[in-house]
């Protein structure tokens, strides 16, 4: 059965989170519809079986739930015709970055409230069902059903590895960075400067079949051990130079990777923006004919061997930015 989903997107990477929303219901679905967008939130329709692979493998979305619909703080009446699941419930309200200022969120709560208690009695404290209000272009209501499990994210990160360099990226913004190729579950995913491995562990975790290399022995023997400690397979690696991955993986489905940058960073003594250029001539060597490549650096790059489809910018600190690059063949 289809219905309207809401996702609850994070504020901190706006762009990306929708974006990595829509290429998970896409991966994932085998007939959708996105229905709306707006500051937070994206509002998809898709068979119900697809909420759990869904919500498993996304990483910048909050929580997602079945869609109530959208009010005006001014009237919220329609939620009369709303029927809860069995059970006690509570409404957590939320403004997305202040919006509603002017909004009395508690009085709206109450409201709602007692709209929706007419079958289901409130329980404040440990409800059965938990709606959600969002609070930013519309009033919107959904049933939280899927909340991203951030801590499992979090004990992944590189400092819970056994082996780690101070560089790499977080486990959500790994994962985000796999999400946003597209890539099915099963697909092949390569990272050629693996690193310590955190695009492969997230990809793995994914149920991806992980594929790494490295111009550095260490690194691909250290990608090997930390694999290991989460109990995940890593499909197949090698120690290679950028250059020549080509020659050994083809086929893949996503090359996934966040290459070296930095002036702590090991390059053999080669320049880093020569490095990215061999990089963008050597990866579509790799993928298949609809293949896409996520490509994370700390600056805007273009290539003449793909086409950009898409770029999304996160401040990290200072000044340091990373841009994560979409390509395809």
């Amino acid at each position: 059965m289809k219905s309207s989903f809401f996702f609850e997107l994070s504020g901190e990477t706006k762009d990306m989170a929708l974006a990595e929303a829509i290429k998970c219901v896409e991966a994932e679905t085998d007939s959708h519809e996105i229905l709306a967008k707006g500051p937070g939130y994206m509002v998809a329709s898709f068979d119900d079986r697809f909420l759990d692979p869904i919500a498993d493998r996304i990483s910048l979305t909050h929580s997602i739930g079945r869609y109530l619909g959208e009010y005006t703080p001014d009237d919220i009446s329609g939620l009369s015709d709303v029927e809860l699941p069995e059970g006690t419930f509570a409404i957590r309200a939320k403004r997305f970055e202040g919006m509603m200022k002017d909004v009395d969120s508690q009085k709206l709560i109450r409201s709602a409230g007692a709209l929706l208690s007419k079958k289901n009695s409130v329980n404040l404290k440990e409800p059965d069902v938990v709606v959600r209000m969002q609070m930013c272009d519309k009033v919107h209501m959904y049933i939280e059903q899927r909340v991203t499990d951030t801590d499992l994210l979090e004990k992944r990160k590189v400092g819970e590895r056994p082996f780690f360099s101070p560089i790499s990226l977080h486990p959500k913004f790994a994962r985000a960075l796999i999400n946003l190729t597209g890539v099915k579950k099963g697909g092949t995913v390569l990272d050629p400067f693996c690193g310590t491995g955190g695009i492969v562990i997230e990809a793995a975790e994914m149920g991806m079949r992980a594929i790494a290399s490295d111009f550095d022995e260490e690194m691909v023997i250290g990608c090997q051990e930390n694999m290991d400690f989460y109990g995940l397979k890593l499909e197949d690696s090698e120690v290679l130079d950028i250059g020549d991955i080509g020659d050994r993986f083809t086929d893949i489905d996503a090359v996934c990777t966040d290459p070296p940058y930095g002036r702590s960073t090991k390059t053999g003594g080669e320049d880093i923006d020569h490095i990215y250029m061999r990089a963008g001539e050597a990866i579509p060597k790799s993928l298949n004919d609809t293949g896409r490549a996520g490509v994370v650096l700390p600056h805007p790059i273009t290539f003449d061997t793909m086409t950009l489809e898409g770029m999304y910018l996160q401040k990290v600190h200072g000044s340091l930015s990373r841009h994560y690059h979409v390509f395809r063949k």
